[in-house]
């Protein structure tokens, strides 16, 4: 697989407020650890949006990942032109700098919010533009996911796409994981 579309859960969803917490850094070892599979197995592109949540921490994770994977390239592709712009100040400016990081990112759409149609746009630009998906999902917890998990079923309907979705259960066992690797640290 050569290019993957990251996408799941924003950060409201998940309980995640800030940079920091056990949630987020349970997460992003999950990302690392996900990404660098892929990476393993020969991903160029990471394509993802620019959702607070899932989206902006798998930038920041292959942002790191790239001194190891330094072929790493990181897509941002925003659903429309305006995205983010009724965010406060603090979220803006993490857009911005993140859009500043990235290999690529323009929108899919180049014209303001105007309905719900653009981001089922968005969907199947992101869905012909990869060959899998990474999904932070979880049947059990509806979600924004939800829309993204519906349209990848959809699509596998007639295609041939790999979707990797992370539950809440993998998500424990990765957290208990990571205390145990922290508790052999002292």
């Amino acid at each position: 697989m050569k290019r993957l579309w990251l996408t799941g859960y924003r950060s409201y969803e998940l309980g995640v407020f800030g940079d920091s917490g056990e949630k987020l850094k349970v997460i992003k070892y999950s990302l690392k650890k996900q990404l660098n599979n892929y990476l393993d197995d020969g991903l160029e592109w990471l394509i993802t949006g620019g959702q607070m949540g899932i989206e902006q921490w798998g930038i920041q994770v292959a942002q790191e990942l790239k001194i190891d994977y330094p072929e790493l390239k990181v897509a941002m592709m925003l659903p429309f032109s305006d995205f983010g712009q009724q965010w406060n100040e603090q979220n803006q400016g993490t857009l911005m700098t993140l859009k500043a990081q990235v290999d690529f990112c323009e929108p899919v759409i180049k014209a303001p919010y105007s309905g719900p149609q653009q981001l089922r746009q968005y969907q199947q630009f992101m869905l012909t533009h990869t060959d899998g998906a990474l999904l932070y999902y979880d049947r059990e917890a509806p979600g924004k996911p939800e829309y993204d998990a519906k349209a990848i079923e959809t699509y596998q309907e007639q295609h041939e796409y790999p979707n990797n979705q992370v539950d809440f259960f993998e998500l424990q066992d990765l957290a208990n994981e990571l205390a145990e690797l922290e508790n052999q640290a002292f």
